[in-house]
């Protein structure tokens, strides 16, 4: 079944892609949760004539992503986590306290962006991922410590 995405879908594809899924995902999933409309040809011309008038915008939204990819490469982030004796963090950090952090900075960050791809059980050092447009995404380093 062939489909075009209305919203980006974790691990599937993003706005506006042409896609090929199996039927029973497309239809039991992501056209009644209004993730998906068919690909009809008439949806298709649609489609192409949206995104030639939308070519400007796309453009400009991927230079504000690279701008501000720019300017996380220069970030450090410190966030803070109960921890046990043994150094073992009450829990885990995930994508949610990384955004917090980054509001701390000064940067309004979706949590929905972010991809840790370990889980953070431990106080040290990791990464995580920041997509912040389809083709510009970056690696910002976080440290975990004790509060």
């Amino acid at each position: 079944m062939e489909i075009i995405l209305k919203e980006d879908v974790t691990g599937l594809g993003y706005k506006d892609d042409v896609l090929t899924v199996k039927d029973g995902y497309g239809r039991n999933f992501l056209i009644p949760q209004g993730k998906a409309v068919v690909a009809t040809p008439s949806a298709k011309k649609v489609l192409a004539e949206n995104m030639k008038q939308r070519a400007h915008k796309l453009a400009q939204m991927k230079k504000d992503a690279e701008e501000l990819a720019a300017k996380l490469k220069e970030v450090s982030l410190t966030i803070g986590a109960k921890v046990s004796s043994t150094g073992k963090i009450f829990g885990s950090v995930g994508p949610i306290q990384v955004s917090e952090a980054f509001e701390k900075a000064g940067f309004e960050i979706d949590r929905k962006v972010i991809v840790i791809k370990d889980a953070v059980k431990e106080v040290g050092s990791y990464k995580a991922i920041v997509k912040l447009h389809r083709e510009v995404s970056l690696e910002v380093p976080f440290e975990v410590v004790a509060e």
